[in-house]
């Protein structure tokens, strides 16, 4: 069955820096789009990194734009979101998607919690 396994996610000082992983498997990886968002309590889920099948093109919202780097690596089903420069605003529960027509995969998410 399909899997999407989060990994990495933690407390953190303000200026920190994470590294999220996300194990895929039960689907084609590579014709995938992949994407992280979150939700933080009391707000909307929203988009934080999406990278294309091929790895070529990234997008981030300006809220995230560089401090946060998204990549993938299609031998090994995996797709990383490093974050850098962390915030306390960055604090929320952090998921993996994969996105292709027609269909959505989800991940259980992660906890990012920054603070002092």
């Amino acid at each position: 069955q399909v899997q999407l396994v989060e990994s990495g996610g933690g407390l953190v000082q303000p200026g920190g820096s994470l590294r999220l992983s996300c194990a895929a498997s039960g689907f084609t990886f590579i014709r995938y789009t992949m994407r992280w968002f979150r939700q933080a309590p009391g707000k909307e889920r929203e988009l934080v990194a999406g990278i294309t099948n091929t790895g070529i093109t990234t997008n981030y919202p300006d809220s995230v734009k560089g401090r946060f780097t998204i990549s993938r690596d299609n031998a090994k089903n995996t797709v990383f979101l490093q974050m850098n420069s962390l915030k306390p605003e960055d604090t929320a529960v952090y998921y993996c998607n994969a996105n292709r027509l027609g269909g959505d995969y989800w991940g259980q998410g992660t906890q990012v919690t920054v603070s002092s």
